[in-house]
C-alpha cells in the first residue's frame, strides 16, 4: 500500500507567542512564518498579538513594530513603503501581495503571513528569488538597435505606439504573480513565468526596438512561453493591476501571425 507523507523538515510547527503590553484594547494577532536554515530546525509560525492603537494601518507597519518593539529576529524585506519597489512581496492571508499596500483592515481575523510560495526560504519572509531576477536578465529587458542613435534628440515614437506600452511597463517586479502561477511552480527551471514573459512582450511592442524577430525567436520554445494555461492567478494577484496572461497571449499571437 502506497503511503505518502511529506519530509519531516517541512512540517511547519507551532512557534512562540509574543503577548501585546498589558493594557492593550485593540489587538490583532499576527501568525507570522519563521524559518533559519541555517539552525537545523523546522519551519515554525509565531504569534504576535499587536496593539493597534500605537500601529499604522498596513500589514508592513505592523511587522515593523513587531520587529522593532516585539522580536528583533523577524526577518524581512522592506524599502519604500509605497507600492513602487517590489520589495515588501509576500503572502499574506493567503495572497501574495505588498505588505506596505495591504490594509490590516481588510483582513478578517489573524492576519497570516508567510514568504512568497514555492520559492527557497533564506530566513523567514525573505524569499531567495535569484532564479526570478536571472529569467528577468534572460530576456534582454533594454532596447535593442542597429540603427545608429539621432546624434541631436531621442527616439520618438507616436502617442499610439507609446500607448502600447501602458500595462507593461509599470511592472515593479515583485514576483507576486511568478510565484501564485501553477505552471511556475512545477517548471520554473524552464518557464519564464509571468512577470518575465511581461516585460519580453514589453520590449517586444516597442516601436523603437529593432529585434523583434530576435526576441519571439528566443520565446519560440515548449517551456519558456507555452507552459502558460491562462489560470489568471497573475493577473488576481499583481498589486499593479497588470494582466501579464494578456501579455503572454499576444505573445503567442504574434508567433503565429508571422508564420502565417
Amino acid at each position: 500500500m502506497a503511503e505518502f507523507s511529506l519530509p519531516a523538515n517541512s512540517v511547519v510547527k507551532q512557534g512562540k507567542v509574543f503577548k501585546a503590553d498589558e493594557g492593550a484594547k485593540n489587538i490583532r494577532r499576527f501568525i507570522v512564518y519563521r524559518y533559519d536554515p541555517g539552525n537545523g530546525e523546522n519551519p515554525s509560525t509565531d504569534t504576535y498579538e499587536v496593539d493597534m492603537d500605537s500601529c499604522g494601518p498596513m500589514v508592513l507597519d505592523a511587522l515593523l513594530k513587531i520587529k522593532d518593539q516585539m522580536d528583533a529576529s523577524l526577518s524581512l524585506r522592506r524599502s519604500c513603503r509605497e507600492g513602487i519597489c517590489g520589495s515588501c512581496s509576500m503572502n499574506i492571508d493567503g495572497a501574495n501581495t505588498l505588505a506596505c499596500t495591504k490594509a490590516i483592515s481588510d483582513i478578517t481575523g489573524d492576519v497570516k503571513v508567510y514568504p512568497l510560495p514555492h520559492q527557497p526560504v533564506v530566513k523567514d519572509l525573505v524569499s531567495d528569488l535569484t532564479n526570478f531576477y536571472a529569467q528577468y536578465a534572460s530576456v534582454e529587458p533594454w532596447m535593442k538597435t542597429d540603427s545608429p542613435t539621432p546624434p541631436d534628440r531621442e527616439r520618438l515614437q507616436s502617442k499610439d505606439d507609446r500607448e502600447k506600452l501602458d500595462g507593461l511597463y509599470e511592472c515593479i517586479l515583485c514576483a507576486c504573480c511568478s510565484t501564485s502561477c501553477p505552471s511556475y511552480w512545477w517548471n520554473s527551471d524552464r518557464y519564464l513565468g509571468p512577470a518575465a514573459l511581461l516585460n519580453a512582450y514589453r520590449w517586444i511592442v516597442d516601436s523603437r526596438d529593432e529585434a523583434t524577430g530576435v526576441r519571439l525567436d528566443e520565446l519560440e520554445d515548449p517551456f519558456k512561453l507555452y507552459r502558460c494555461h491562462t489560470i489568471m492567478n497573475c493577473a488576481k494577484v499583481c498589486p499593479k493591476g497588470l494582466n501579464p496572461a494578456r501579455a503572454i497571449a499576444e505573445t503567442k499571437k504574434l508567433l503565429v501571425q508571422r508564420k502565417m
